[in-house]
């Protein structure tokens, strides 16, 4: 299916539209036609700020935000560019901390169209040639960019010279794309997610990591030695722990750092690997006062956030109510650890192409009750993918309204395209 966005801009409205009017490049795998868009452009990618550039099947996202915020925590101007969004396309492009503006949207949107329309580009590949041109045209002192899916295809791998890679957790997902057949790329599922994350390091730049089975660590080895790229492993050059605090060490020494205010104790080492990345680089300079800051001040919506009193939630009765955008089996572990101990009503929407029991399963013990809803504008999992003893409703509102006045906490999960219409229903758009 196709996912264009809408927006409430008339001018960014006929952009998507146009975007929308391209045929999808089914089966093309490459960065040619990134390149070739961008050549025509100048290449601006060549002329953007400091860009710390992640990859990871879960946590890349965090630890995009805490960069983000420990940047900001030190004074500088930063640019950012995550994916996907959640409720607003202009959420994939912020400059100087701001979302980038309609005007300015459609503009970058009409430019990269008029000159690469003929190309045949994909979605992925127009907002990518914008977001650089946007990045290379406003100073900065840093950019944070979050790649999409895997990496090595990924249409942010063109940064000639990050000021730091990193890969943060890897998992399965995106199967179809990732786990793909092709001649020369490993067997083993894990160890051929890493392959594909690894593809974004880059001659010269530093690379930090998490800590991985061993098929994964060596694809990582593999690829940071042919890149001549120096490599910084997770319990072998740089370590964390986490209690009531962080505490973090590397070859340059010990921080103790605050735990992140964002919930789940996963959190705490997305933040660390932030910090690895920060401090195993020499381009931009950030002082431990400012990883603290960064640490304690970072945001990220529907990674276990907790809403707020708004028109959803007030149909919930006095009971906490929970998003998260998590769709695979490592989110469901995530989250898992978050509620342990805690009965919990989930209301659960996924996508058809995912694992439905990827939440469920190791939520089972705790849960009250299932209830499941469609993802408004996508083909999703029936009620009857969930089990004998759940309920279907047509949507969230009606979910939480059946709900019993039991003041059971509630978690709405499994799909981020679902958590974009929550937050839109309960007034929560980020900004």
């Amino acid at each position: 299916m196709k996912d264009f966005a809408s927006s409430d801009s008339p001018g960014v409205q006929r952009q998507l539209d146009r975007l929308a009017a391209l045929s999808l490049p089914q089966g093309r795998f490459g960065l040619d036609t990134i390149v070739a868009i961008l050549a025509r452009l100048g290449d601006p990618q060549n002329s953007i700020p400091p860009a710390f550039h992640v990859a990871g099947t879960n946590g890349k996202g965090s630890t995009c935000a805490y960069l983000r915020a420990m940047l900001e925590a030190e004074g500088l101007t930063v640019h950012t560019a995550t994916k996907p969004h959640l409720v607003r396309y202009n959420e994939r492009i912020r400059i100087g901390g701001q979302l980038i503006s309609d005007a300015l949207l459609a503009e970058l949107l009409a430019e990269v169209l008029d000159r690469s329309e003929d190309l045949g580009p994909s979605f992925f590949e127009v907002t990518t040639a914008a977001m650089f041109l946007a990045f290379a045209r406003h100073p900065a002192d840093a950019c944070v960019i979050e790649t999409g899916l895997g990496g090595r295809f990924d249409a942010t791998n063109v940064i000639p010279h990050p000021a730091a890679v990193g890969i943060a957790t890897l998992g399965i997902d995106h199967e179809a794309f990732l786990l793909r057949p092709e001649e020369g790329t490993p067997d083993d599922p894990l160890a051929r997610i890493a392959f594909e994350k690894a593809g974004i390091i880059r001659p010269g730049s530093p690379v930090c990591t998490m800590s991985y089975p061993e098929g994964a660590t060596l694809e990582i080895e593999r690829a940071a030695m042919a890149a001549g790229a120096p490599l910084h492993m997770r319990g072998r050059d740089w370590d964390a722990t986490s209690v009531d605090v962080i505490e973090y060490s590397d070859h340059h020494g010990y921080l103790t750092l605050p735990l992140p205010t964002l919930a789940g104790s996963h959190q705490a080492q997305n933040a660390a690997l932030a910090v690895a990345m920060l401090r195993h680089q020499d381009r931009v300079s950030v002082s431990a006062t400012a990883m603290a800051d960064g640490i304690a001040n970072a945001e990220w919506p529907a990674r276990l956030q907790r809403l707020n009193a708004g028109p959803l939630t007030a149909l919930a009765g006095a009971r906490a109510v929970w998003l998260d955008g998590g769709h695979n089996p490592d989110a469901g572990i995530a989250i898992a650890k978050h509620f342990v101990g805690q009965d919990l009503h989930l209301i659960i929407g996924m996508l058809a192409n995912k694992d439905a029991d990827a939440i469920v399963r190791p939520l089972r013990s705790s849960l009250s009750s299932v209830s499941v809803v469609d993802v408004p504008g996508h083909e999703s999992h029936p009620r009857c993918a969930f089990g004998e003893r759940t309920q279907g409703f047509p949507t969230v509102g009606d979910a939480l309204s059946a709900l019993p006045q039991d003041g059971v906490p509630v978690l709405i999960a499994g799909s981020l395209y679902l958590a974009g219409e929550v937050l839109k229903a309960n007034h929560e758009v980020p900004d």
